[in-house]
């Protein structure tokens, strides 16, 4: 099916690429990962003829290294690793890169779908923004356990301490306010509980440790 197919072998340090037989006197080499070195991977190929390559996705090692072959004009698939193993006859004492070289060449790997560069990018950008936002909750929880270690409990009256309400207020009492009644009153005119009650809640000790810890939260949480 693919007379001209090539197999890696990804790993963390370094990777193991088969060729076919007959096309290189030395058809299994190691490359260490390095952008230089991966590009004598790209040349090595080219001067074996080799125009499609198969390889595991392992982790996110495999992401350079499918980028500068993709970028050199190679057919690159990228084959889940149990695909791999779950293919019958694998011998024990085969190099795993001659194996994928090998189901590769009787056409017995599906390419796993990769989307446009454009697409790519996109997702990178989403999918971190994603983890910010998870991210987010952490501090938010160490905004509320300072403010619990104060006796400041701005949390059972306000539906979120992140909101217009709970902000202003946590602002103002980094900024040194300490008036319950003038924090209070930083309430937004949507907000359920009155200024008594908001008040009350904000009755505590403001010692400076926890202060400390409050304000590196909230900024943690802004960015």
């Amino acid at each position: 099916m693919n007379l001209c197919a090539a197999g890696i072998d990804i790993g963390s340090r370094s990777h193991f690429v088969a060729v076919p037989e007959g096309t290189d006197d030395q058809p299994v080499r190691e490359f260490e990962c390095f952008t230089a070195d991966l590009n004598r991977l790209a040349d090595w190929l080219t001067s074996c003829g080799v125009t499609t390559v198969a390889m595991e996705s392992t982790g996110t090692y495999w992401i350079p290294v499918f980028e500068i072959l993709e970028s050199r004009g190679f057919e690159v698939k990228l084959v889940n690793a149990h695909h791999v193993k779950n293919v019958p006859g694998r011998k024990t004492d085969v190099v795993d890169c001659q194996w994928i070289q090998r189901l590769h060449t009787y056409g017995l790997l599906e390419g796993a779908f990769r989307p446009t560069e454009q697409v790519c990018a996109l997702r990178a950008y989403i999918r971190h923004r994603m983890n910010q936002v998870q991210c987010a909750a952490s501090p938010i929880q160490h905004m509320q356990k300072a403010l619990t270690q104060m006796n400041l409990l701005l949390h059972n009256v306000v539906t979120d301490i992140t909101g217009v309400t709970g902000m202003r207020i946590v602002k103002a009492i980094l900024a040194g306010v300490r008036d319950t009644r003038v924090l209070a009153e930083l309430r937004d005119k949507r907000c359920k509980n009155s200024v008594e009650t908001i008040a009350k809640s904000l009755e505590g000790n403001y010692r400076p440790e926890h202060l400390f810890s409050l304000k590196q939260a909230v900024e943690t949480y802004e960015f």
